[in-house]
């Protein structure tokens, strides 16, 4: 997926969103609008703290890092999702928790009908961008949100939050032009700052475990040890582990018992073997370590 093109989309429209709602707030006073406002905003620094993890995390290898940065990705959605989910979050619901306090009459309902209805469609086009390039890779939504691919289920899930942010926003708007009770405006304000809390509270949940050094999932892990243990001058396998350094990037190290009666040179032919199989099958596995060992095999737990 072409990740630079969905960020940069991401903060155009979010850019214009911020702009067109905060002057539709600050003029109309609805608390609905500047939640949309406040929510464009740390949705363009989370989206920004995306573009520069990708960026980083396209660094080389180096003796300070022989692993390369992928896990630069990891971080900054985390930040990202802590910016946007969890400080968005906060500031809207206590200022629809403020309008329910001391309700704050709305002088232009027209132009806050008007700002909710543009995020919506602009929200909805962002969404759009995201859909393409998901089809154009031959994937899946549910796909995108079982990767492990942080920065562009942080981009997906924002938008997704804004669209229904934007029609709770656009339901107490609405309903404060036909009660002229402007709670309405507060209650819409603070369902959109509990759902952008919920919402970064999930994701930072499971980048956490990234970032700690999670594996990879139980069946690439069986099928890579099934491919080792099928080969004709493996006895056995007796340790496996992973870790995931990157969306698209894992390190595997193997612990092999060869068959008896192999010389040093044979067994260096046979890992090459092995490391070339297992690339080839899965190329997410950058890193491959195969240790040769003397020990008699056991039955190998996937972690």
């Amino acid at each position: 997926m072409r990740s630079g093109v969905v960020v940069v989309a991401t903060l155009i429209v979010d850019a214009v969103l911020f702009a067109v709602n905060l002057a539709v707030a600050l003029e109309g006073g609805s608390r609905a609008v500047l939640s949309q406002a406040v929510y464009a905003i740390t949705d363009l620094v989370g989206g920004a703290l995306i573009l520069w993890g990708i960026v980083a995390s396209n660094s080389p290898p180096n003796p300070r890092f022989p692993f390369g940065r992928g896990k630069e990705r990891f971080f900054w959605a985390f930040s990202a999702g802590l910016v946007t989910f969890s400080l968005a979050g906060s500031l809207v619901a206590v200022s629809g928790l403020l309008e329910l306090v001391h309700p704050v009459p709305l002088s232009d309902l027209p132009s806050d009908l008007a700002a909710v209805a543009a995020t919506l469609v602009a929200a909805g086009a962002s969404l759009s961008v995201i859909f393409h390039e998901v089809r154009r890779e031959g994937q899946t939504v549910s796909q995108l949100l079982e990767s492990h691919h942080q920065g562009m289920k942080t981009i997906f899930l924002q938008d997704v939050v804004s669209v229904a942010g934007a029609v709770v926003a656009l339901t107490g708007i609405g309903l404060v032009a036909v009660t002229s009770n402007t709670r309405f405006d507060g209650i819409a304000a603070t369902i959109v700052g509990g759902l952008l809390l919920v919402t970064g509270f999930a994701l930072a949940a499971e980048t956490r475990e990234l970032l700690v050094g999670r594996a990879m999932s139980v069946d690439e892990g069986r099928a890579i040890l099934s491919l080792v243990e099928r080969y004709p001058f493996v006895r056995g396998v007796l340790g496996m582990q992973s870790m995931l350094l990157g969306p698209d990037d894992v390190l595997v190290t193997l612990r092999v018992n060869f068959v008896d009666g192999l010389t040093t040179d044979d067994i260096e032919m046979h890992i090459d073997h092995l490391r070339f199989s297992i690339r080839s099958g899965f190329p997410q596995v950058r890193h491959l370590i195969i240790e040769p060992v003397s020990e008699r095999p056991r039955r190998q737990a996937i972690p």
